[in-house]
Order: C-alpha cells, then sequence, then structure tokens
C-alpha cells in the first residue's frame, strides 16, 4: 500500500463533507446596554463569518431589551456553530434560527422584509417613466422637486434589488437600505 493511502489515527486525514451553503436568519434578543452588539459582531469578525444584514432595535422598552436580526450564510454546520457562540455571550438572552424554525412549521421562509429610501434623479420622459416604474413597485414618494424623487419602498429584499436595478438607467443617485426584519408566522413569539 502507497504511504499516502493508508489510514492513520490522526483526524486531518477524514474527508470532509461537502455541505451546501444555505442562507439563515437569525433572532437575537440582549440587554439593551452598551457594548452588546459590538460583542456580537466581534464574534463574526473574529471567526470570520460574513454577516449579510444587521438590524437592531429595543423592542421591550421595559426590560430594556433589544432585537438583533442577523441573516449570514455558511454550512449547517456553521451555522449551528455561530448560534451556540452567540447564546454562550453573556448579555444574550435568546437565539432563535427563524430560518430553521420557519422550516419545522412547514413554512418555506419567515416572514422577512426590508426598507430603502431610493434617491434618483431626472426630467422630461424619464421623470414619467420614473414615477410609472415606482408605482408598479408601490414604491412612495416621500420626497420630491423638480430634479429628482425620493422613494420610500418596502419588501422582500430581492423587491428592492429589483427596484434599484431598474432605476439606475433612470438615475439612481443614492440608495439606503434598513436591513432585513423577520419574524415567524404564526401565534408563537420568538
Amino acid at each position: 500500500m502507497n504511504a499516502q493511502h493508508q489510514p492513520t489515527g490522526s483526524a486531518y486525514f477524514i474527508a470532509k463533507e461537502k455541505q451546501a451553503i444555505e442562507s439563515r436568519t437569525l433572532s437575537v434578543l440582549v440587554d439593551n446596554e452598551p457594548g452588546v452588539l459590538a460583542r456580537v459582531i466581534g464574534l463574526f469578525s473574529g471567526r470570520g463569518y460574513n454577516i449579510e444584514s444587521l438590524t437592531v432595535s429595543e423592542t421591550e422598552h421595559e426590560s430594556h431589551l433589544s432585537r438583533i436580526t442577523i441573516v449570514t450564510r455558511g454550512t449547517s454546520t456553521v451555522l449551528e456553530q455561530i448560534k451556540a457562540q452567540l447564546e454562550r455571550i453573556v448579555p444574550v438572552h435568546r437565539v432563535v434560527d427563524l430560518s430553521v424554525r420557519a422550516r419545522d412549521l412547514g413554512q418555506e421562509r419567515p416572514v422577512e422584509r426590508e426598507v430603502a429610501l431610493v434617491k434618483v434623479a431626472g426630467g422630461g420622459e424619464t421623470r414619467a417613466e420614473t414615477l410609472r416604474l415606482a408605482d408598479a413597485f408601490n414604491a412612495k414618494v416621500v420626497d420630491a422637486s423638480v430634479e429628482h424623487f425620493i422613494f420610500e419602498i418596502t419588501g422582500k429584499s430581492a423587491k428592492v434589488d429589483q427596484f434599484v436595478s431598474i432605476m439606475k438607467p433612470l438615475g439612481l443617485i443614492e440608495v439606503c437600505r434598513t436591513g432585513i426584519a423577520a419574524m415567524n408566522r404564526g401565534s408563537q413569539g420568538m
């Protein structure tokens, strides 16, 4: 037998599984105090995990609790590690993988929405086309002048992406996005 093909006692020679990369939405309930967000984000950056979307807001004022919604990607194993590591951070009260819970409830995904403000410049026929397309996407005009519009659009990230790409050739100037807010369907809370 060739020495390179002989099994050894080391775990380094075990063939790695090929797991698919998936996107997950995590909801993290934390104490609303200075430094908590930095600790949560530090966990991701310190281990080389990427965050695709991040939103944070105080949700229970009397209890001083905030909810952090994080969208990240990785293999199932890595995502379970992330969840376990988040649960060990002291000011974290609860971590819920909304994507897994949605599947457990027989749903494809949790309810996810994003808000964006989109500034578009233009005049003449371009201006009319911009308004027509914004209406088709149910985008609201929140500011306007003879030189520009600012639209507010709410929906799934794919809808916001599509609206932004359609506005590019019409005079897109600037985009500001909130990140994803998410929760599971049904009467059960986080």
